[in-house]
């Protein structure tokens, strides 16, 4: 049995009356071998024969040690039936007990309250990423824009469309003060369009790492652009800080200019693709990638990706389905996610490929997965938003994430202020995956611990909800990585140092 991420804490096996039972796994193959997916401990585990063997008699019922050596007795000597046994214990796999009256089931017990959740949750966890929103205005009119659309959180008009630098500068004090000891924090910006306020966003970068250097921390800086406003000169003040660029683009012409259109109507894709061009030619010290919004009317995943990677050769490429609700006419339908699915399937078995043959491929969906499988990622929150990742609006405001900055309903506090530390582990414990009746049974939940708040609201009207819509879908996605996974490290494990 071979151990792929993690180690579990071993169990404990009395040899009085014990009967064994299969614990919590997902079984999968990777290379045509056995696989399990821990759902307890995130780890992947390789079987060998034995294992399954015992797997697969325990799913007809539990069994004792006795019961277990008379199944498997004709094909496996007995020292390997109890070895296998013993790993299956250790790792979590089966469940060992003892064997006592049979008494009525005891009542369910409750779910966790907050206050005890919080209790539990321990030291606070220190900010690591800071998206600053410098501008809430915007000089393209995509129908489908969370901030623009018909999905938008707020209708405030008395917040600034512009962040100014004073609110900047103490958007970066704050940073630094939330980062506690940690010696790298990522500053990011973000809009509406971004560039639209370069002079305080250069400002900003400026004087965070002025402090950052007094206080002898890094700062990694990045930003998300439509592209419409690269000139020379900014891609020139981008290669000299060494800024990360992520250029929001949804593919060729006909694609891009159906919904990512200037406020007159004109696509935008003849003033987008010579900027990216010449961004690309320039900016080589950090990748540039493509962020795509998928919708109904632009689901040609393939054609999309192969434009962006290949005709103008971004570094990489992620999609994600338009967070939107159901009833807008943009809004992906259930065949369309599982025309989606298939896609990403097609690109995940070509990034299997890619990487068997020692080449990188500019898949990010199935790269970023592979990555948190690695690390044996397991997740009490879908991600970092109102944990090590903050959003603030124009005003100072600071949001749970980018996508709630401006939203009074999810403010935590103000950079000038700081944050409702009490508020903030309030919502974390009441938006804890313990929380979610409707993913306490998924197998897949280590990685998806529910799915985003923002698409939760949009969708359902309350964060707390799991997006249940997508479930099918990212068990499906999930299976898809894991067995992508397996296969790499069977065949080429060496491929996945780059995870560690």
């Amino acid at each position: 049995m071979i151990d792929g991420t993690a180690t579990a804490e071993p169990q404990t096996v009395s040899r009085r009356s014990t009967r064994f039972r299969r614990g919590e796994f997902h079984a999968f193959a990777g290379d045509g071998a056995p696989f399990v997916y821990m759902t307890p401990s995130a780890a992947v585990y390789r079987l060998d024969d034995a294992s399954v063997a015992v797997l697969d008699t325990l799913a007809q019922g539990d069994c004792s040690p006795d019961e277990l050596a008379q199944a498997l007795r004709s094909r496996f000597p007995l020292p390997e039936v109890k070895e296998a046994i013993e790993e299956l214990v250790r790792i979590r796999a089966v469940e060992a007990f003892l064997e006592t009256p049979r008494k009525a089931p005891p009542a369910e017990l409750p779910a966790p309250s907050p206050a005890a959740l919080q209790r539990a949750s321990g030291k606070r966890v220190p900010l690591s990423t800071l998206v600053m929103n410098v501008t809430s205005k915007c000089n393209l009119s995509c129908a489908y824009c969370y901030e623009y659309g018909e999905d938008r959180l707020s209708e405030a008009s008395d917040k600034p469309r512009f962040m100014d630098e004073p609110t900047a500068r103490a958007s970066v004090d704050f940073m630094f003060a939330e980062s506690g000891d940690q010696k790298l924090v990522n500053l990011t910006f973000f809009g509406g369009e971004t560039l639209l306020n370069f002079k305080v966003l250069k400002a900003a970068l400026g004087y965070a790492r002025e402090r950052g250097a007094t206080l002898g921390k890094r700062v990694e800086a990045s930003l998300t652009t439509n592209a419409t406003l690269l000139r020379s000169e900014i891609i020139d003040w981008l290669v000299e800080n060494d800024v990360g660029v992520t250029v929001s683009m949804d593919g060729n012409k006909e694609q891009q200019d159906t919904f990512r259109v200037f406020k007159g109507g004109m696509g935008s894709y003849g003033t987008v693709a010579p900027n990216v061009k010449e961004l690309l030619a320039r900016h080589t010290r950090r990748p540039v990638g493509a962020r795509v919004t998928l919708t109904k009317q632009n689901l040609d995943v393939r054609s999309i990706y192969d434009h962006l990677a290949h005709t103008l050769g971004f570094w990489e490429v992620g999609f994600a389905p338009v967070t939107t609700s159901w009833q807008r006419d943009y809004a992906i339908q259930e065949d369309g996610f599982y025309d989606m699915l298939t896609q990403f399937q097609s690109l995940a078995a070509e990034y299997l490929e890619f990487a068997l043959a020692g080449k990188r491929h500019k898949f990010s969906n199935v790269r970023d997965t592979l990555e948190e499988i690695h690390k044996g990622l397991n997740k009490s929150h879908p991600c970092g938003a109102g944990m090590g990742l903050m959003g603030v609006a124009t005003d100072g405001d600071v949001a749970l994430c980018h996508r709630f900055a401006g939203s009074d309903a999810h403010k935590l506090g103000t950079v000038h202020g700081g944050v409702d530390h009490d508020k903030q582990q309030a919502w974390l414990a009441e938006h804890h995956i313990a929380t979610k009746t409707d993913c306490k049974t998924c197998w897949a939940r280590p990685l998806c611990a529910g799915g985003c708040y923002h698409e939760a609201h949009t969708r359902y009207g309350d964060t707390h909800r799991p997006n249940l819509h997508y479930c099918e879908w990212i068990r499906s996605w999930t299976n898809t990585c894991l067995e992508v996974y397996g296969t790499i490290a069977a065949k080429r494990p060496e491929f996945l140092q780059q995870f560690d």
